[in-house]
């Protein structure tokens, strides 16, 4: 059982790694120093559906870990 939630642990944790890279940044890298001008913006669409899919599976993660700390 604990090998079983090993592996999905793995599985979600890649899919959690695609989420957070797909996800786009207004100026990127110039934001994070600074730049980028806007004061407020607001996640719509796809962005918004990828931000709640991230959300979910961060979850999941941390509820799969937490099993696989407790199961012996």
């Amino acid at each position: 059982m604990n090998s079983i939630l090993f592996y999905f642990q793995i599985a979600i944790s890649a899919i959690l790694i695609i989420l957070i890279v797909i996800q786009q940044r207004g100026a990127a890298l110039g934001s994070g120093f600074g730049g980028g001008g806007e004061v407020y913006s607001t996640k719509r669409g796809a962005e918004k559906k990828i931000y709640y899919a991230t959300i979910a599976v961060v979850t999941i993660f941390l509820v799969l870990g937490v099993l696989n700390i407790l199961m012996p």
